[in-house]
């Protein structure tokens, strides 16, 4: 698992450092606006989480998890180096002169789309296949998967903690140009992070009884039809013994579980729709509204940084979490997965409720509030990930039948592009006094309150429905009419 964790602390190291500075080279480099920096940044980041339903597919069917990781891996790394060589092409002397539209691109857009491109396309590869290798290092009723999973989450984390901080003080400097070696740090990083799985994965990356992990397809794992059998929960254990294994009709209780993995899948859209905020409008919040000079060193906080705060959050936090959950199950009232997703959703919700103040005080004249609002959202927002992130990833572990793990695990990305496409929507509507208020639902979107209110609303209707329905996806779960 460690190998795992270490690959995918770099991978992230790679995409949240990128991350943390794209919006603002978009905005500074680039000279698009808001709204069209939103635009972009929401079709980026949902391809990102759209493509894994491919990348999952073509590992499951044809490559196995190995070598779709590796391709993957590749490809980032070549697209986060098209990036620093767009940056390396920025002149301040340059006009935009697409005047934010997609018809005509000069050099330092064509290597900027070029790069997200690759991101888009290898993140596809990477992403679904070493969550769907965590699941395989444990058996399938093995009590301590949730808790692997929080732990890998943490790797996750990990690498988004450093990574603002890094490259965030490489990149976000106040100088346009040094947006370069931002997006070099991060093709490094992911370079770091291929090397350690393509060294170490023979070794470590094997089962409990000793077998490789992910070199064939899943549905070649068997000699034949009559070497499957299905546990009492419905799942194919067979361990990795050989060759041509297809075609075995899903059971209704396989059906059952899918259903579920699709119904969760629907309402973790609105929970990342909110919190993927953190790329663009909470880092425009970031960098126009909140204080962020150390008046004792005179040392002005890069907006970049801000995004450490979740990862530095879900480090402290997660051992923790990963302690409760079983702790909660030995005293029988550990709560259902529908019931732990609502209270993530309610926890993201009070965290935009409490930023609606700040906001507040922004639309009544003030001209910078203080940086612990936003360090109080996002720790809310890290309460509500710990209840809804890896759990979810362990739950299609779970839940997916062997031969579609990597297909389903690339379902649930799914949601999380439907919902960054949603959030680059929302990002739009961030109010610029340059412009006229947006309409949404005939609401006027004319000051920071009422646009941040959108996500306490949103987030506290889609938990209020989960929990009516947590009762029904139960029974499915365990195929109880």
């Amino acid at each position: 698992m460690y190998v795992l964790f270490l690959t995918e602390m770099w991978e992230r190291f790679s995409y949240y450092g990128m991350r943390a500075i794209l919006s603002l080279y978009m905005l500074q480099a680039l000279f698009f606006s808001f709204a069209f920096t939103s635009t972009i940044y929401g079709y980026y980041t949902g391809l990102v989480y759209l493509t894994p339903l491919i990348g999952g597919y073509v590992a499951d069917r044809y490559w196995g998890n190995r070598k779709s990781i590796i391709t993957g891996g590749i490809l980032m790394a070549l697209g986060q180096f098209s990036l620093a060589f767009s940056s390396y092409l920025y002149s301040p002397s340059t006009v935009n002169h697409i005047s934010n539209t997609f018809f005509v691109f000069n050099h330092q857009e064509i290597l900027f789309l070029l790069g997200l491109f690759l991101l888009i396309i290898g993140n596809g590869f990477f992403k679904p296949n070493i969550s769907t290798m965590v699941g395989s290092l444990y058996q399938q009723n093995d009590e301590r998967r949730d808790s692997a999973f929080t732990i890998f989450y943490m790797g996750i984390n990990l690498g988004a903690l450093i990574a603002p901080l890094v490259i965030g003080l490489l990149g976000d400097t106040g100088n346009p140009a040094d947006f370069m070696y931002g997006f070099i740090a991060a093709g490094v990083g992911m370079i770091i992070g291929l090397v350690i799985f393509v060294i170490a994965k023979n070794k470590y990356l094997v089962t409990p009884e000793g077998e490789s992990v992910g070199i064939n397809p899943v549905h070649n794992l068997f000699k034949n039809p009559q070497e499957i059998v299905l546990d009492q929960r419905g799942s194919i254990n067979e361990p990795n013994t050989g060759k041509v294994y297809d075609h075995q009709p899903l059971t209704s209780i396989e059906k059952q579980r899918i259903g579920v993995i699709f119904v969760l899948s629907f309402f973790v859209i609105f929970f990342w729709t909110a919190f993927e905020q953190a790329g663009v409008s909470l880092t425009f919040f970031a960098q126009q509204n909140v204080d962020r000079m150390v008046g004792i060193i005179h040392f002005m906080i890069p907006t970049s940084w801000f995004q450490s705060v979740n990862p530095l959050a879900i480090l402290i936090f997660a051992p923790l979490f990963a302690i409760l959950w079983p702790k909660l199950n030995s005293w029988k009232i550990e709560p259902s997965l529908p019931s732990k997703m609502a209270i993530g959703l309610i926890l993201l919700s009070g965290g935009f409720l409490l930023l609606t103040l700040p906001a507040g005080m922004i639309d009544k004249g003030a001209t910078a509030v203080s940086p612990l609002w936003l360090v109080g959202i996002y720790v809310m927002m890290t309460f509500g990930e710990l209840c809804i992130s890896p759990i979810g990833l362990s739950a299609v572990t779970k839940l997916s039948p062997a031969r579609f793990m990597s297909l389903l695990m690339g379902v649930w990305f799914l949601s999380a592009a439907a919902s960054n496409l949603m959030a680059g929507f929302l990002s739009s509507l961030y109010p610029d006094p340059a412009k006229t208020a947006p309409i949404l639902l005939g609401v006027s979107i004319n000051g920071f309150e009422t646009f941040f209110m959108i996500f306490v609303v949103m987030s506290a209707l889609a938990a209020v429905i989960l929990l009516l329905i947590r009762k029904k996806l139960v029974k499915m779960m365990y195929g109880i009419k």
